[in-house]
């Protein structure tokens, strides 16, 4: 395993979900993202990987999937997605870390990740682990923070910001979050294996003034009318991509779902804490919840 691991963006103890989303006037961009995913999910499918998954917001949205593994690097976040959720059979709740994925290789055949991506200093490490679990011809929703939107666009011509947005490199406007470059993200997905298959525009009237004016529903049914835009050019601040996995082998029809993150040997798919026969490491399971996280990784004697 790659001994190097990127910093990671952690929401723990964050009340994320009620005070960005439920209280935060952020209606309209939950409704236009649910109608993007939902031209974007294949209408049926067994387990999906839902990366970044923080309160369980979009897991409802999964219906056609048999099973659906939350994972998250908070547990916090894990939390109060089982609060919502249920200990139900159909979720399996992981805390773990994007560049290091507790799964055997080909094991799902879908994936999303929603508002995740801009916190990847290393992009194209992420989608490589990404690519890793997803078995062939599977499908990979993602979602990224764009550049070359027509905000950045105009700013820059004004004078307004320094950086351009039409460089590929990466902008982190804050720490540990991205902007990234249409372009630059097509390039990330087909170096690690992945073929877009389709690209939707998504949250074109992000502006306070217009969520002021006109009622959610309205905005997002107008931005319903233009996603498809997204084919050609991409200018709103959020892009939707379906992507394909592309692969050899078949795969994953063993009864073992998880991997050790430390050193890849399979382990038992249990309700209980996970101890790798191999290196001995301890995996703990609590609330629901199993813990990869390396930072509270365990040595047995």
């Amino acid at each position: 395993m790659n001994d190097h691991t990127p910093p990671v963006c952690s929401y723990e103890g964050s009340d994320y979900q009620q005070s960005f989303w439920d209280q935060g006037g952020r209606a309209y961009e939950d409704a236009a993202e649910a109608i993007a995913l939902n031209r974007l999910l294949p209408p049926s499918g067994k387990l999906m990987l839902e990366l970044g998954a923080g309160a369980g917001r979009n897991t409802p949205r999964y219906r056609n999937f048999e099973r659906v593994v939350l994972l998250d690097y908070s547990q916090t976040q894990l939390e109060q997605a089982r609060d919502r959720l249920g200990y139900a059979d159909r979720y399996i709740y992981v805390a773990a870390d994007v560049y290091r994925l507790p799964f055997m290789a080909s094991v799902f055949d879908g994936a999303t990740m929603i508002r995740t991506l801009h916190h990847m200093a290393e992009p194209e490490q992420a989608l490589a682990q990404v690519h890793r679990v997803m078995a062939p011809e599977g499908i990979f929703i993602l979602e990224f923070a764009n550049k070359r939107n027509l905000k950045a666009m105009l700013r820059y011509l004004f004078g307004k910001q320094s950086w351009s947005p039409y460089t590929r490199e990466p902008v982190e406007f804050t720490e540990l979050n991205f902007d990234f470059h249409p372009k630059a993200v097509r390039d990330y997905l087909e170096r690690v294996g992945f073929e877009t298959e389709k690209r939707l525009t998504v949250s074109h009237f992000r502006m306070g003034a217009l969520k002021r004016l006109f009622p959610a529903k309205f905005l997002a049914t107008l931005d319903s009318l233009i996603q498809w835009t997204g084919s050609f050019a991409q200018v709103s601040p959020s892009v939707f991509t379906r992507n394909r996995t592309v692969k050899q082998g078949a795969a994953w029809t063993g009864e073992g779902l998880f991997a050790c993150p430390a050193c890849g040997a399979p382990l038992p798919s249990l309700p209980a804490d996970l101890t790798c026969g191999q290196c001995g490491r301890t995996w703990p399971f609590q609330g629901g919840i199993y813990d990869f996280r390396l930072g509270l990784e365990n040595k047995a004697d």
